[in-house]
């Protein structure tokens, strides 16, 4: 598992929305795994203003825990990029969703659809082959 430090923490979650977007591309395509949240109920979802669900993502499990409702009834847990890729964007496509990329406490994440995130992932991974 990644570790990070509170210095880089605490820079990633003052940067903007779509400059985190471009960190978490980096990041999973070097790593090849993302991290969401989960529940008891399965994992854990959020909706836009305009009642969408959204599925938040994040390059690393610190960023996601931070971002973990205070009763501790959510869970980091992590998702393979094969997995992300294969399943879960094709998925989420087909559910309507949408994916709040790289969400941080008190601030939103980069709202994109499965379909551009699945295209960007992929052409940042062109770069680590």
């Amino acid at each position: 598992m990644k570790q990070i430090h509170d210095k880089e923490f605490a820079a990633l979650t003052r940067m903007s929305a779509s400059d985190r977007y471009s960190v978490f591309l980096d990041r999973v395509a070097d790593w090849e795994e993302v991290w969401s949240l989960r529940s008891a109920n399965g994992w854990c979802l959020v909706a836009d203003d305009s009642g969408v669900e959204v599925v938040p993502l994040w390059p690393q499990e610190r960023f996601a825990i931070a971002c973990a409702a205070d009763d501790g009834e959510e869970k980091a847990a992590s998702i393979s990029l094969e997995d992300l890729l294969d399943k879960w964007l094709p998925g989420m496509l087909k559910d309507g969703r949408q994916v709040a990329v790289f969400p941080v406490p008190g601030g939103d994440g980069a709202i994109v659809s499965p379909s551009r995130l699945r295209a960007d992932l992929l052409t940042q991974c062109e770069d680590y082959e």
